[in-house]
């Protein structure tokens, strides 16, 4: 591991010299002296006498450097059976335009505007304009509730909402001008104009004196050229959801996020200028902002955006299909796509359809992968597939086998080693080092690199109590886990699910392992829920394979007896139930809290984030066959 031990014992020993050469591979218009400064962390600045612009890092240099004929972004819709794509030039002309369009609004640097949009290009061209003229940008999930919106409109008082007239699923059209206007009803009032994509699906009724079609305010405006920005100055807020139930806005900076997004392309990703790099996530999570925006552009890479689902647009081979048609050359998704895909085809056998033939590397993350589904996406394939993981705090990856740098050998149930910059370390509730192999809770060391976030929106107290009270001097990821003899990191669950069985801390993600062992088995989750005798007793819930017939009761005792035999009998895990589908995030994370209170009988809220809401029903009755969830919330 000699390239990567060198580059990662530098950024621990000289943070502000090893990042400061990274930001030498980045424009700025005026060049950063200053490393990182730690003078009142964790509140830490990044290049703070540098200046630079995200949206020309991202378009006008590639455009400047002879690029601008060069594909930047692919749209792939099966939803709509489209299929466009947009070369840098195109992309400068529509960006400039509709920063003169913001501008004309009354936009400035600092201002901030709300995104509401479902994955079309416009959605890329609102946040790229937004960076271009130093607006702060929030894009909210399209299609979040009312509800949710008015708490994120109230929180960070954005002056304009970019939105479209519809978001669009399988099935069915989600109008986004109800929740919209219902979002501004309840909230206090901060917004001026709403600028609204019409799409054929639905029109929105446009409101003469706020609402503004996109269409007639770009031909319109005046393009206007990037504006020179403070590496500190907030590049965007992105709320992630808050274990009180007030969402969390967590805030990146311009310098950190271009130095640090462009460094991990070639780094962990290997992707070169011109590669074609797909993130099948949403632009409404982090992964978009890193992964489909901000990263492969900075990169000069083709970036595809895919407005469809891994299974149902039409069948299971819809990624395949993708690969080859769009020549994808690298693909991260969540593992949670793939388990989708291998519930429907197990044998992997609609992949032989196809041409992958430029396919090189698929990246993981999101969720923890489980062996089971890292074996069968490797022997699917026939490519490296890479674990990585990483927060919507961080940005980007936390550990990963860094493909650019020194590839390492693959270890399922591990996202590999720590990446350049983070320094990790696993202490026990004491704030005490464990030993190696032992389980703790996962934290690093300050100051975090550049990219991560610097604060909460208007929010600082938090920020400091949900992240660095507990362990001073170390920022707390809130996972679990431990680290071997080789430095390879184990995160087996978030700190709440390590289970405490008898006096026994047990890890769910351990337990999970051993039941997608099981042939049968597509998908499962384990939780801890209380119990008088031993403190805890874990609960598994497991989806069979599509087209699966044998025997529940038979499949229920041969997981019993796995857990016994591969955990031990000190688990005591007896209680398994069969279900249709695990509530699930809209980014994919299945919803152990939620379901751990609902069994526990305690009061919870609905979930703003969760996929279908009428699981959550199943789920109940099948705890409360199991003997759980004695009181309905």
């Amino acid at each position: 591991m000699g390239n990567y031990q060198d580059q990662h014992q530098r950024s621990l020993a000289e943070p502000s010299a090893y990042w400061l050469e990274r930001a030498q591979d980045v424009h700025w218009f005026k060049t950063p002296t200053k490393g990182v400064d730690t003078s009142k962390s964790p509140f830490n600045q990044w290049f703070a006498d540098g200046e630079i612009n995200a949206c020309y890092n991202a378009i006008d240099v590639h455009v400047a450097n002879g690029r601008g004929e060069q594909t930047a972004v692919i749209h792939d819709s099966p939803i709509t059976d489209s299929h466009t794509s947009y070369t840098y030039a195109e992309l400068l002309d529509q960006i400039s335009h509709f920063a003169g369009a913001l501008k004309s609004e009354g936009i400035t640097a600092g201002d901030r505007v709300m995104i509401y949009m479902p994955m079309i290009p416009e959605a890329l061209v609102a946040v790229l304009a937004c960076a271009r003229i130093g607006a702060v940008h929030t894009v909210v999930f399209g299609g979040f509730a009312a509800k949710e919106l008015a708490v994120r409109i109230n929180d960070c008082n954005p002056k304009v909402i970019v939105t479209a007239s519809c978001g669009i699923e399988p099935g069915r059209i989600i109008s986004y001008q109800p929740l919209v206007e219902e979002a501004m009803s309840i909230a206090a009032p901060s917004v001026n104009a709403c600028i609204v994509y019409q799409r054929p699906q639905a029109t929105w009724a446009l409101e003469q004196g706020r609402d503004k079609d996109w269409q007639e305010t770009i031909v319109a405006a005046t393009p206007t050229d990037c504006v020179s920005l403070k590496s500190t100055d907030p590049l965007y807020i992105l709320y992630t959801s808050g274990t009180t139930g007030a969402p969390k806005g967590v805030v990146k900076d311009i310098g950190g996020s271009v130095v640090s997004l462009k460094w991990t392309m070639s780094s962990i990703y290997n992707v070169q200028p011109g590669d074609v790099y797909w993130a099948a996530s949403d632009i409404g999570w982090v992964v978009g902002h890193s992964y489909i925006i901000y990263g492969p552009l900075f990169q000069g890479c083709t970036t595809v955006m895919y407005e469809g689902k891994p299974v149902g647009t039409p069948d299971a081979g819809a990624f395949w299909r993708v690969i080859e048609q769009n020549k994808v050359n690298v693909l991260f998704t969540a593992p949670t796509a793939f388990r989708a895909i291998k519930r429907v085809d197990p044998t992997g056998a609609l992949v032989k359809d196809y041409d992958l033939s430029q396919f090189r590397t698929l990246y993981l993350a999101g969720e923890r992968c489980d062996p089971d589904t890292l074996h069968w996406s490797q022997k699917t394939l026939q490519v490296p597939v890479i674990d990585h993981w990483w927060q919507t705090e961080t940005g980007y990856s936390i550990c990963a086998n860094c493909q650019g740098i020194e590839p390492m050998p693959v270890v399922s149930g591990s996202p590999s080693v720590a990446v350049p910059g983070y320094d990790l370390k696993v202490l026990d509730n004491e704030g005490q080092v464990v030993p190696t192999g032992e389980i703790g809770s996962i934290v690093v060391k300050l100051p975090l690199p550049p990219g991560t976030f610097t604060t909460l929106w208007q929010a600082e107290d938090r920020y400091i109590s949900s992240y660095f009270e507990r362990f001073p001097g170390f920022y707390e990821t809130g996972d679990a886990g431990y680290i071997d003899e080789n430095g390879y990191v184990f995160v087996m669950a978030r700190t709440d699910d390590v289970i405490n069985v008898a006096g026994h801390r047990l890890s769910t993600g351990a337990m999970e392992e051993v039941l997608a062992n099981h042939p049968d088995v597509a998908e499962c989750a384990v939780m801890g829920v209380n119990d008088e005798l031993k403190g805890q007793l874990p609960v598994g819930l497991v989806i069979l394979n599509s087209g699966e017939t044998g025997s529940h009761e038979q499949i229920r005792n041969e997981l019993i007896k796995k857990v016994r035999d591969d955990i031990g009998p000190v688990a005591a895990f007896k209680s398994v139930a069969i279900v249709d589908k695990l509530p699930k995030t809209r980014s994919g994370k299945i919803l152990r809290g939620t379901m751990r209170s609902i069994a526990d009988s305690k009061q919870w809220n609905m979930p703003a984030t969760i996929e279908d809401p009428a699981v959550l029903e199943d789920i109940t009755k099948s705890l409360q066959e199991l003997g759980f969830a004695k009181e309905q919330s």
